[in-house]
């Protein structure tokens, strides 16, 4: 299932929207919104798969709020002018719709993001190991033998049998070479792979026998791990 939002100023162009992922199978729409500051605070607590985005709307040019966004989804542009296509492309849009489109028209341009997003889903499924600096050498870390991964000042220290191993990075710099469905930040010192996670609450959960704290800035951990474990 792709699950997708929908941002435009326009009710009636959110309303045509929504009938149309209604007549799609593999298609969720889980949330519309008129508001760009709703939907950016919506979309730093959730994923999406992908976003239907207007491009002239009176508080923000959508082109702009996209490209400001830290985790980007694959994108459709939806917009009555036909002005901004280049520019949208330039984004790496997915496709771009001119309003008034057609429900053939959508559905067009939704099967060329399920091709992506299926594509982009092989390329992480693939992606089984990284590489880190330890000592003076490069060694080669399975993720599937990762347990935790913990801040020390300047360092990460790696949970991995038979002996944990230190490297010289960051939390966040390790975390953009992690798979993001496999592993989640849970503190501003701790990084847990999510199939180890044993049980959780709101404020803590245990991993590996391990009791890791949940940071109040990641207080959405919890809503996420929730989601999860029903899909289980």
């Amino acid at each position: 299932m792709i699950h997708c939002i929908a941002i435009d100023d326009e009710p009636l162009a959110l309303q045509l929207i929504n009938e149309y992922c209604g007549k799609i199978s593999f298609l969720q729409l889980d949330k519309v919104f008129t508001n760009t500051d709703e939907a950016k605070n919506w979309l730093s607590q959730n994923k999406v798969d992908l976003l239907f985005l207007d491009i002239q709307m009176p508080d923000v040019n959508g082109l702009q709020f996209y490209k400001n966004l830290t985790d980007k989804p694959p994108v459709i542009f939806t917009t009555a002018y036909k002005d901004f296509a280049v520019e949208g492309f330039n984004v790496d849009a997915v496709d771009y719709l001119l309003k008034p489109f057609e429900y053939d028209r959508f559905l067009k341009g939704v099967y060329k993001a399920k091709e992506y997003i299926e594509f982009l889903s092989s390329q992480e499924l693939q992606l089984n190991s990284i590489f880190v600096k330890v000592n003076y050498e490069i060694m080669k870390i399975n993720l599937k033998e990762i347990e935790l991964i913990e801040a020390l000042d300047d360092y990460i220290k790696l949970y991995i049998k038979p002996n944990p191993v230190l490297t010289l990075m960051t939390l966040k710099s390790i975390q953009e070479k992690l798979p993001p469905r496999d592993f989640v930040r849970v503190h501003r010192s701790f990084i847990v792979p999510i199939n180890k996670i044993e049980k959780f609450s709101k404020t803590k959960l245990v991993v590996s026998g391990k009791e890791i704290p949940i940071g109040s800035s990641y207080s959405f951990v919890y809503d996420q791990l929730l989601e999860l474990s029903k899909g289980k």
